[in-house]
């Protein structure tokens, strides 16, 4: 079926929508910085507190909430007298070691008066991406939700480097959506739904359903919900929603005031329908969410096991090494033209693998020690691209 267009209307299908986001039991939501701050960049405590409200709504039911919010370096601009987002990355940490005290402090308050407890989950990239860390952020998450608080999850600004970036929040959220295993993603942004075009523009129509790539065909989405305080757009948004789908997780985008409509299955803004299959979720974080350190490139022997056999990587068939790595980062491994096909956390650092090419490892176990008796990537920390 195609894209619906339009107003949406009490159609079937649409039914079908309300449908699979009212059973959802386990729901995170997203919000950016624009839909929670004033111009001058400052919190919003109306907007704020409607959404807490709508949230503490959801928890009420019995329904699981993790929040991924944005603001902390919006929230910090006013108390330091920047009146615009910094461009600089030392200004923006600054503002945002300032702004989210402030943000966290302010749904504290807020969710108090539902009597509910915040807890605040403050995450990077290699927090999900290396085998303990990874455990470590499920469990805290896990245990929050068992204990009936609501988790509010932000990028650890006040420290990240390349994670401060276009629209980072919009994939943490798919990405701690299949970390905690989610029923729903919600995107809350400051445009009600997906268009065709700008939504200002003439002949711009609202997309209310989106089943596949073929439904994004044509649209323009390259400059609509951006805003002075936020780094995100529609982009970064239709980009997290193809990421939570490929997880077999359905998707809302829509306008942050439209919150209590969205998550009651009223038919609004735009609804993303999920895949039917939902790998396992620490390997998908790291196929989405991780930049390459480094490339091993792979002989045709080694690429067959890799990728057709799912074998792990051994040192035999690892023909050269670019990149300055350590133990633990993830690699890309490349064909013999340069085209990555999988995407591992390696084992060694990259200054101690060139000895060890094209060696068994029997042979480097014999020469070296027992601790070279190990695959370069294993295949449980492996991942086709």
């Amino acid at each position: 079926m195609g894209t619906r267009r339009g107003p949406a209307g009490p159609t079937a299908q649409n039914g079908r929508v309300r449908e699979a986001v009212t059973q959802a039991r386990r729901v995170v939501v997203k919000i950016g910085s624009s839909s929670l701050t004033t111009a001058a960049g400052g919190l919003d405590d109306a907007r704020v507190d409607a959404l807490v409200d709508t949230l503490a709504a959801l928890a009420d039911a019995g329904r699981e909430v993790v929040l991924v919010s944005s603001g902390a370096i919006a929230a910090g601009l006013a108390p330091l007298g920047l009146a615009r987002r910094p461009r600089d990355l030392a200004t923006q940490q600054a503002a945002a070691s300032v702004g989210q005290g402030l943000l966290i402090g302010r749904y504290a308050a807020g969710f108090a008066r539902h009597r509910l407890t915040v807890g605040q989950v403050l995450l990077t990239v290699d927090d999900v991406t290396r085998r303990a860390h990874y455990r470590n952020a499920y469990r805290t998450l896990r245990k929050l939700l068992d204990l009936r608080a609501v988790p509010i999850v932000n990028e650890n600004d006040t420290v990240a480097t390349e994670e401060i970036r276009f629209g980072d929040n919009d994939r943490l959220a798919a990405l701690v959506a299949a970390l905690v295993d989610a029923d729903l993603l919600v995107l809350l942004s400051d445009v009600d739904a997906l268009w065709t075009g700008a939504p200002t523009q003439p002949g711009s129509s609202r997309i209310t359903e989106v089943r596949g790539e073929g439904d994004l065909a044509g649209i323009d989405i390259g400059g609509a919900g951006r805003s002075g305080v936020g780094t995100g757009g529609m982009v970064t948004k239709v980009e997290a929603a193809r990421i939570a789908t490929g997880f077999g997780i359905p998707v809302v985008l829509t306008a942050a005031p439209l919150a209590g409509d969205a998550l009651a299955g009223e038919a609004v803004g735009t609804y993303f329908h999920p895949s039917s299959r939902r790998p396992a979720a620490r390997l998908f974080w790291l196929a989405h969410a991780t930049a390459p350190r480094g490339r091993l490139h792979l002989d045709p022997g080694a690429v067959q096991a890799v990728v057709g056999r799912r074998k792990s990587l051994l040192p035999a068939g690892i023909t050269a090494v670019d990149g300055a790595f350590t133990a633990g980062d993830p690699v890309d491994l490349v064909d013999a033209e340069g085209a990555p096909v999988a995407r591992g956390l390696v084992n060694y650092d990259a200054v101690e693998l060139p000895g060890l090419l094209g060696r068994s490892t029997g042979e480097l176990a014999a020469a070296l020690g027992p601790a070279y008796e190990r695959e370069v990537v294993h295949r449980d920390d492996l991942v086709l691209l």
